[in-house]
C-alpha cells in the first residue's frame, strides 16, 4: 500500500491534522492501494503561500531552462513507466495496455511543450510615431489551479501542466479524490528533476472541505477544470465577477454517423473501440451511433460480433480488454441509465444492467451494452460515463447529421463514408470541436488543439499551441528611443 503526502514548497508533507483518505482498487473494493492526506483550509493557505513565491522565481527563469525541466520530467516518466502504469491500473481500473499508452502520452506532452521553448515568441509591430517601435509580449498569469479527473489521472494533468509550466506559471493541482496517487508520483518526479520549490504544489482532499479555500484565494489567476458538466458550470458561477480566467472541459454525448456507402467492417471495429475501450470512461467515448437504415442490420450484427470478443475483468489480468468502472457508485449510476432506457422502450441488443459472469463481486464491473434507441428517450441525451452505446437508424445523410447535432454537447463527432463530398459536408455541419472521418470519436494527439462546443466546454482549447493562450496574458509595449 502506498502512503504519501503532498508536495508543498518543495517538500512532501502530511496534513496539519493527520487525517487521510483511502484509495481503493475498482477491481476489488476491499483492496486499499494507498492513503493520501485529507487536507484542510489551513493546508491550502500554505500551498498558495508557497506558490506565490514559486511564481516569482519561475517567471524569472528563462524559457529554455523551463523547457529543460519538462524534458527531464518526460525522461523520468519513461524510466518509471512500468510502475506508473501499474499504479494507474490499481487506482483507476483501466487495463494495463491502456495505462501504458497513457504513460507514454504523458511523456509526449512534456516533450512537446519542452520543444515549444525554442519557438519564436512575441512579435515586433510597426508604430506610426517617429523613433518608436512596438512589440507584443506574452507573460505568465501567476498562480493557476488545475482540477483534474479520475478517468485519465496522469494524462490530463500532463495536458494542463505542460503549457502552464512552460508559460512560466506556478501550478497547484487538485486530482480527483478517487485517483490521487498517480498525481503525487508525478509531483515527486518534478521535484526530483529540479523544479524550484513552490512552482508545483499538490492538493488532496474532499471537495466539500477544501473547495472554497481553493477558489477563494486572492493569488488565484486561472482555473483549468476537466470533469462533469454540472461541476464545471458551478465552477463558472463561483468565479464569475472575478478576474480569474476559467477553462472547462466537461461532458460529451459523442456520435458517429455511418452512411450507406461506409465500409461496415471498419466502422464496426472502430465504433466498438471508441465506445468500450477504457470501459467507456472517456469524455470522447462514442455513445451514440446514427446509421442509414439500409445498412443498419449489417452494422448492428458486426458491432455485436466485436462486442462478444470483449473480455471484462481486472485491468492487470491476462487477456482483459475492458476493465472495471471507477467505483460501485459509478456502476450503479450506469445501471440506472440502462434500466431507465429499457423502461422507456429502448431495445436491449447486448449486455444490460448487470456485471458479466466470472468477475469479482467486489469489483465495479459493467457488461458492455448496446441499445437500439429513439431520440425521445433520456439515454439519447444524457451522458452515461460507461460502456453503453445507443444506436439509431435514419433514412439519409442529412437526417444523420441532424441526429448527430441533436445534443446539448459538442465535443466529438465522426462519420464513416467512402464519399469525399459527404465527408466534407459532415465536417462543415457537425457541431463538435473534434470531427473525424473514418476514425472513432476518440484518439487525439498531443499537438492537436482539443476542446468542445456547447456544454462540452469553454472557448479555450487544450493541447497544441492553442493551450499556451490560456496560460498567458498579452502585453503591448511601445518604446521611443530618446
Amino acid at each position: 500500500m502506498k502512503i504519501t503526502g503532498n508536495l508543498i514548497d518543495g517538500t512532501i508533507l502530511d496534513t496539519s491534522t493527520g487525517e487521510t483518505i483511502d484509495v481503493t482498487n475498482p477491481a476489488d473494493s476491499q483492496q486499499v492501494v494507498g492513503r493520501v492526506p485529507a487536507m484542510t483550509a489551513q493546508d491550502i493557505q500554505s500551498v498558495y503561500g508557497a506558490a506565490v513565491t514559486g511564481a516569482r522565481i519561475w517567471r524569472e527563469t528563462g524559457v529554455l531552462a523551463r523547457g529543460e525541466i519538462l524534458q527531464a520530467a518526460a525522461a523520468c516518466v519513461r524510466d518509471e513507466s512500468d510502475m506508473l502504469a501499474r499504479l494507474i491500473v490499481q487506482e483507476m481500473g483501466k487495463t494495463l495496455a491502456e495505462a501504458r499508452v497513457e504513460v507514454k502520452k504523458t511523456a509526449d506532452f512534456f516533450d512537446y511543450y519542452a520543444g515549444q521553448a525554442r519557438l519564436p515568441y512575441g512579435e515586433l509591430l510597426a508604430d506610426g510615431r517617429p523613433g518608436t517601435y512596438a512589440r507584443v509580449v506574452h507573460e505568465p498569469l501567476g498562480v493557476v489551479l488545475l482540477i483534474t479527473p479520475w478517468n485519465d489521472p496522469l494524462l490530463t494533468p500532463a495536458r494542463k501542466m505542460g503549457p502552464a509550466l512552460l508559460a512560466g506559471n506556478a501550478v497547484i493541482i487538485k486530482p480527483a479524490t478517487a485517483t490521487p496517487l498517480i498525481v503525487l508520483e508525478l509531483a515527486r518526479i518534478f521535484n526530483t528533476v529540479g523544479l524550484p520549490a513552490g512552482v508545483l504544489g499538490t492538493v488532496t482532499g474532499r471537495g466539500r472541505d477544501i473547495g472554497g479555500s481553493l477558489l477563494e484565494a486572492k493569488a488565484l489567476k486561472a482555473v483549468s477544470f476537466t470533469g462533469s458538466t454540472s461541476v464545471g458550470l458551478e465552477l463558472q458561477k463561483q468565479l464569475a465577477g472575478r478576474p480569474v480566467r476559467v477553462q472547462t472541459e466537461m461532458g460529451g454525448k459523442n456520435a458517429i454517423a455511418v452512411l450507406a456507402d461506409a465500409d461496415i467492417a471498419v466502422a464496426a471495429k472502430e465504433i466498438v473501440s471508441g465506445a468500450f475501450a477504457q470501459a467507456g470512461q472517456r469524455c470522447t467515448a462514442t455513445s451514440r451511433v446514427v446509421v442509414v437504415r439500409g445498412v443498419a442490420d449489417q452494422l448492428i450484427a458486426a458491432i455485436r460480433e466485436h462486442m462478444l470478443a470483449l473480455k471484462v475483468g481486472a485491468g492487470d489480468a491476462e487477456g482483459i480488454t475492458v476493465g472495471p468502472v471507477v467505483s460501485a457508485a459509478a456502476r450503479k449510476e450506469i445501471f440506472d441509465h440502462i434500466d431507465r432506457a429499457l423502461g422507456e422502450s429502448a431495445e436491449l441488443l447486448e449486455g444490460g444492467a448487470h456485471p458479466p459472469e466470472g468477475v469479482s463481486e467486489h469489483g465495479a464491473f459493467v457488461s458492455p451494452t448496446l441499445l437500439r434507441v429513439t431520440r425521445d428517450q433520456a439515454i439519447w441525451r444524457d451522458e452515461v460515463f460507461g460502456p453503453v452505446l445507443g444506436i439509431l437508424a435514419v433514412d439519409n445523410e442529412q437526417q444523420a447529421i441532424e441526429a448527430v447535432n441533436d445534443s446539448d454537447y459538442g465535443l466529438a463527432a465522426a462519420v464513416f463514408t467512402s464519399d469525399l463530398g459527404a465527408a466534407e459536408r459532415f465536417i462543415t455541419q457537425a457541431e463538435a470541436g473534434q470531427v473525424s472521418v473514418n476514425h472513432p470519436t476518440t484518439g487525439w494527439d498531443v499537438h492537436h488543439p482539443f476542446g468542445g462546443f456547447g456544454y462540452s466546454g469553454s472557448p479555450f482549447k487544450e493541447q497544441g499551441l492553442d493551450a499556451l493562450q490560456f496560460y498567458t496574458r498579452t502585453k503591448t509595449v511601445a518604446v521611443r528611443a530618446l
